[in-house]
């Protein structure tokens, strides 16, 4: 068992695990072919964790998030997986996920939860009725849409947006109370209680996107999917909602999966990241790990689209070709038509690299990629081992590493 089996593991026991996604695969059909938009997708997140999903367009982020919702409709569908949320104790034989007490009786099997002593059952999303479904969102799981002018109704203030979600999925609080809560939001992302009567059209992009987090958390959600919400925002207010969003999820305590583009942005928020590349996961790390040794070259490539802000200045080089047609995804590791690093075992093998320490002796044991290094170029931090034999493919594919694909 490698070690992040074993924290996976661990997660479970200590009943820090609160999603778990399975083997998730999501077909789109169409005229010219069927999109692979994600291919056996697997990833943990934990309690109070903060994780990143980065990597370029279309490499099926936002289609994770949608198919967690249960928000894809046709032409897409689930072909496969499990997407399991694990609710939380409150206390002896009680569940924060009472709020769907009306299927607590029947087992996981159907998607649905049961008490089995005083730990409850993790929940399969994908199996939910519509019934359900409507119970577990916005209580359990909220999301934050990319572009918050289009999400917001334009035709409602915000107070009356707010109080939807509350009279709907609280029927039993009063007007005065909802009034209160409102204000309560709004005051907590940073908004003035009386902007509670104005339109999306009157506020300023950041102040739309500090409402739709507004709505996000009108219920408590332990977790909430952050679908790029700084996009479109200049740097200032980007900083002020990402300082707003890191100062509430500290003192709520709810989980984020945070969607971007931007990995340098990931590295300073985020306590685990994922690469996305081709509807599949490549590499999973802490964002330390990734910042210090990303394994897989892909990630290597995006730390190295950015500039820094000090020290030597050197050439910026992009990762070279395109990403691939997901009607016809080439065998094997989906990156390695671009890969400068490629071999013959990239073309069979599909699985992330987890193992830690594999690039690092790649650089220990050449010079050349040191010299490069150093250099600030990519690809040709790697391509100094003549890419497809040489040290860097000995050491993925040599006897003496272990797992380091997965």
């Amino acid at each position: 068992m490698i070690d992040s089996e074993r924290v996976e593991g661990a997660s479970k026991a200590s009943g820090n695990l609160l999603l778990e996604i399975r083997n998730l695969s999501v077909d789109y059909y169409a005229a010219s072919g069927t999109v692979h938009a994600l291919d056996d997708v697997s990833i943990t997140l934990e309690r109070g964790q903060i994780l990143g999903l980065a990597g370029e367009s279309g490499s099926g982020k936002s289609t994770l998030a949608y198919a967690i919702t249960r928000l894809l409709r046709p032409p897409a569908e689930i072909l496969g997986g499990e997407v399991l949320y694990y609710p939380r104790k409150e206390s002896e034989g009680d569940v924060r996920i009472e709020r769907l007490s009306h299927v607590a009786k029947k087992k996981r099997g159907s998607g649905r939860l049961e008490l089995n002593g005083h730990t409850p059952e993790p929940v399969d999303i994908l199996s939910f009725t519509p019934a359900e479904l409507r119970a577990f969102r916005w209580s359990e799981l909220s999301i934050v849409f990319q572009s918050a002018m289009n999400a917001l109704n334009p035709v409602l203030n915000i107070g009356a947006q707010i109080n939807d979600v509350l009279r709907t999925h609280q029927p039993k609080m009063g007007g005065d109370a909802r009034k209160r809560r409102i204000g309560e939001l709004l005051r907590l992302v940073g908004i003035a209680p009386d902007r509670v009567r104005s339109y999306p059209h009157e506020l300023s992009g950041g102040m739309r996107q500090r409402a739709i987090i507004a709505i996000a958390l009108a219920l408590s959600p332990e977790l909430i999917i952050m679908d790029e919400p700084t996009t479109a925002l200049d740097v200032v207010v980007q900083r002020e909602i990402l300082t707003e969003i890191m100062g509430l999820r500290e003192r709520l305590n709810f989980s984020v999966i945070f969607i971007t583009h931007d990995l340098s942005l990931l590295l300073e928020i985020a306590d685990k990241i994922a690469i996305m590349y081709a509807g599949r996961i490549v590499e999973t790390a802490t964002s330390g790990e990734m910042h210090r040794q990303p394994r897989h070259p892909y990630s290597y490539g995006l730390l190295n689209s950015f500039p820094t802000i000090y020290g030597p200045r050197h050439r910026m080089t992009g990762i070279p070709g395109s990403p691939p047609d997901l009607r016809a995804v080439p065998p094997g590791c989906a990156f390695h038509t671009r890969c400068p690093c490629a071999f013959d075992t990239c073309s069979t093998i599909t699985r992330p690299c987890r193992e830690r320490g594999a690039l690092n002796e790649y650089r220990t044991r050449n010079s050349r990629f040191s010299r490069h290094a150093r250099g600030g170029r990519w690809p040709g931090a790697y391509d100094g081992a003549n890419p497809g034999s040489g040290a860097f493919a000995q050491i993925f594919s040599g006897a003496g590493r272990q797992a380091v694909w997965r």
